[in-house]
């Protein structure tokens, strides 16, 4: 299994940004991807989980309303929609997936649960 993160750059406050992983290997009937990201001096913090078997998406309550997950199963890419962004935003995002995990699950913020991670995309919101 391959993961790999792009679409991360400089906006300004209340900018979007549009996040890109491109998976490779998930060939399995049900699987979790999630997105993290990871500010400087700070522990990864999961920001969305997406379930391959009933499209169900789960955010943490900081993004809700303001960010978004999709699939696009004929190009095995996940976005993540950012939408007015925040400078507290600012971070490294990564993608994960595991095939065990649910999202249902409290579980799916721990990053301990993903056995699989991109090497990250830098994503900066400033003025």
């Amino acid at each position: 299994v391959q993961l790999v993160e792009s679409g991360g750059g400089l906006v300004q406050p209340g900018g979007s940004l549009t996040l890109s992983c491109a998976t490779s290997g998930l060939t399995y009937d049900y699987y979790a991807i999630g997105w993290f990201r990871q500010a400087p001096g700070k522990e990864r913090e999961g920001v969305s989980c997406f379930s391959k078997g009933d499209g169900a998406t789960y955010y943490t309550d900081s993004v809700k309303g303001r960010f978004t997950t999709s699939r696009d199963n004929s190009k095995d890419m996940v976005y993540l929609q950012m939408n007015d962004l925040k400078p507290e935003d600012t971070g490294v995002y990564f993608c994960a997936s595991d095939r065990y995990l649910y999202c249902s699950s409290y579980q799916w913020k721990q990053p301990g649960r993903y056995n699989y991670w991109g090497q990250g995309t830098q994503v900066t919101v400033s003025s």
